[in-house]
């Protein structure tokens, strides 16, 4: 159950991947981790690395150019994303234009009370120098970032009433992203500027010192343990901040421990095909490894030794068995919510587990005395994919795919059971330690 509350206290203070990365790196500050700085880390230790919604750490250990453990998860979840030019509005109301993230279920974004959140880029010349909470160096000149998250609910979308919509009830509901998601805040008539002056209040600017914004809509409903007796965890952004925080807690252990090496990738873009500076089909996880390697004073030739023999854990949530759609599940691979981490297989490399990944990763949940699932896509479905075909070819590693069991898969509000939160970070604990 503590589990299950510090996860729920991590994705409510996450509600953007800027949000997630900032928080992953103070748990890490607390715990010892030190900011990585490759001219003056010549030492093992514990360090870490944030760039935007992205945060890499690791654990050095006694063997530090071994091989290594890692564990990778994505920040970033589908949601409405506040356009460049959002002012907007009909027939006396005040909206703002939005933009879908990812593949998100529209539906689920109707009728809620949603907050805004996210970095706003400003000039650092003019911006308050008193409190420095949320404040990012932006690495241009003259600019920082800023994080801010709305207290009060702000905006809601809403559905059409059925008399207006007769043909739902045989047709369905169908929802254009263009022209049904535009979010009302208010009434009166829309004016140019509104939106980036109420955003000046809220990171205390004047509105001419800002420069851009990265800001999205949030479900601000916190997150809530239900059921008769409480065993489900009801949440937004569960895929894919419940494996970050997973990865979070396994890297503290290994610190705890001493062992390693050990390293966590926590990317951004997954959502969006993870083709970014940040996102798992980029360069930037080898690229810190290397210069964590030479800092180490190692050369080039032992850090790809040390990678050769290093393993990848690609964590992203899994499909569980849906009670009322038992029709879209492959029948003898069944996935149940409270029954322990699942195995991803698929033999078209949508998940990148072979037979190899997936003994290891069994052993470390006998290991962590958890139990272990295998989840099998229907073979008439399209299955999706994750970071593992991604990560894995970057870094030419072995890698297997495992997630928790979920519902509701990139709704607004996700579903989980409670204990597999607990039996996710003694899995992925073991994952870091193997005996």
């Amino acid at each position: 159950m503590r589990a299950a509350e510090d996860l729920a206290n991590f994705i409510d203070a996450s509600p953007t991947p800027f949000h997630a990365s900032h928080n992953a790196a103070s748990r890490l500050l607390d715990a010892g981790f030190e900011l990585f700085d490759p001219a003056s880390a010549s030492e093992p230790g514990a360090r870490f690395v944030v760039r935007d919604g992205a945060l890499i750490a690791w654990v050095d250990g006694t063997r530090p150019l071994g091989p290594m453990r890692m564990i990778g998860a994505h920040t970033d979840s589908p949601n409405l994303r506040i356009r460049p030019r959002p002012d907007t509005g009909l027939a006396g109301f005040r909206q703002l234009g939005v933009e879908v993230y990812g593949g998100a279920l529209l539906n689920s974004w109707l009728d809620r009370d949603l907050g805004l959140a996210g970095r706003v880029a400003v000039r650092l010349d003019t911006a308050d120098p008193g409190d420095t909470t949320g404040v990012a160096a932006s690495g241009i000149a003259g600019v920082e970032h800023r994080l801010f998250r709305s207290e009060l609910p702000l905006l809601r979308v809403p559905q059409l009433a059925i008399h207006l919509d007769r043909d739902i009830s045989s047709t369905g509901l169908l929802l254009n992203k263009q022209q049904h998601m535009t979010p009302i805040w208010g009434l009166g008539i829309p004016s140019e500027g509104g939106f980036r002056s109420w955003l000046a209040g809220q990171v205390e600017v004047r509105p001419a010192d800002i420069l851009s914004w990265d800001v999205a809509c949030f479900d601000h409903q916190p997150s809530a343990e239900i059921g008769e007796v409480g065993d489900l965890l009801a949440a937004p952004r569960l895929d894919n901040l419940c494996s970050s925080f997973g990865a979070i807690e396994a890297l503290i252990a290994a610190r705890w421990s001493g062992t390693g090496p050990a390293l966590i990738a926590l990317y951004d873009h997954e959502e969006v095909g993870s083709t970014s500076a940040t996102g798992a089909d980029s360069t930037w996880l080898s690229r810190v490894m290397e210069q964590r390697a030479l800092a180490l004073g190692a050369d080039r030739a032992t850090w790809l030794a040390s990678l050769e023999s290093s393993m990848l854990l690609s964590a992203d949530m899994a499909h569980g068995t849906h009670p009322n759609y038992p029709d879209r599940h492959e029948p003898h691979h069944w996935v149940r919510l409270g029954g322990g981490p699942v195995i991803k297989h698929n033999v078209n490399a949508r998940y990148a587990t072979d037979s190899s990944g997936a003994a290891a990763f069994r052993s470390a949940c006998t290991q962590a005395g958890v139990p272990v699932q295998d989840y099998s896509h229907r073979g008439d479905l399209p299955c999706g994919s994750t970071i593992g075909p991604l990560a894995s070819a970057q870094l030419a590693i072995r890698t297997v795919d495992v997630g928790m069991a979920q519902l509701s898969m990139h709704s607004a509000r996700e579903l989980m059971a409670v204990s597999d939160v607990a039996a996710m970070v003694s899995a992925f604990t073991a994952w870091m330690d193997p005996q």
